[in-house]
């Protein structure tokens, strides 16, 4: 027989080491600039949207990540660009500093809601964009679909996002075989727990349908991904819906979970695209250079 209480706390740590591995770990240096100044270039509450960008958009972070490291790349692009560009923290846990996204899902949704009233009230904007990586692409859907966010969002745009959840390689297979381990997951850290496939939360969430009327929907993939797997997952049914997996567009490109969120400007030059597609343009391999 397996020595199951010496096995449940490996296990729980190996499912923690899998999702840390594949986010940026934030140094001491980067701890004192995210409290010093949360963002570089964006988060400025005096921004107002342009006639050619009327929206602001909000960055949401995934899961161990924080609403600076995730956007190192991403949030410059789109500022440079001329867009209001604004990120949260979220899910935080008592006592756990910098590492975010893990607390309870659907209240992480109501932590963006608030966030998103006061962009809005900040840019005077009817509605924003959301665009999430991993985590912080699906949490929002919670909001659009429970607590009145479709009335604020014009369209959602998910990075890798884990919108049927996750069998994290194979490993989420393994918890009933370890008694205990589900429960011991959900009370340290909610959110991975409620992010496994077949998950309470992920049938509720997906119950009725992936999409709500009223909000544009585009995921954007990688088949090379090892943390919301199978990679196919991540798509959604419904209308209003553009799935793209990143190979298509460039086949050479082989960034997996965390590089498609946080470094790849081919991800970034299609996550444009979805958020103006009346001037969207081709996205090829060429795009890491534009």
């Amino acid at each position: 027989m397996l020595p199951w209480k010496r096995v449940l706390r490996p296990l729980a740590a190996l499912l923690l080491t899998a999702a840390v591995a594949v986010v940026p770990a934030a140094t001491t240096a980067q701890a004192a600039e995210t409290a010093a100044a949360p963002s570089s270039g964006w988060n400025d509450y005096s921004c107002k949207p342009s006639a050619a960008h009327p929206r602001p958009v909000v960055l949401v972070h995934g899961t161990f990540a924080n609403s600076v490291d995730n956007w190192l790349g991403l949030a410059p692009y789109l500022k440079d660009r001329g867009y209001c560009v604004f990120s949260l923290d979220y899910g935080q846990l008592p006592g756990v500093p910098f590492f975010h996204a893990l607390g309870p899902i659907d209240k992480s949704a109501e932590q963006l809601s608030a966030y998103v009233d006061k962009v809005l009230a900040a840019t005077g904007a009817p509605e924003a964009d959301l665009v999430g990586h991993s985590q912080g692409g699906m949490m929002p859907r919670y909001y659009l679909k429970f607590l009145g966010g479709a009335g604020k969002v014009n369209a959602l745009v998910g990075i890798a996002p884990n919108n049927h959840g996750t069998t994290l390689s194979g490993i989420a297979n393994l918890l009933p075989y370890f008694p205990g381990a589900e429960d011991l997951l959900s009370a340290a850290t909610p959110a991975l727990a409620q992010q496994v496939v077949g998950s309470d939360f992920m049938t509720k969430l997906n119950a009725g349908g992936d999409t709500v009327p009223g909000v544009r929907y585009t995921v954007i993939a990688t088949k090379y991904d090892e943390v919301v797997t199978p990679w196919r997952t991540q798509f959604l049914t419904g209308p209003d819906v553009k799935n793209v997996l990143l190979q298509d567009l460039c086949a050479v490109d082989i960034s997996e979970h965390a590089l498609i969120g946080i470094t790849d400007r081919i991800a970034f030059h299609e996550v444009a695209n979805a958020l103006d597609p009346a001037h969207a343009r081709p996205t090829t391999c060429a795009s890491v250079f534009s």
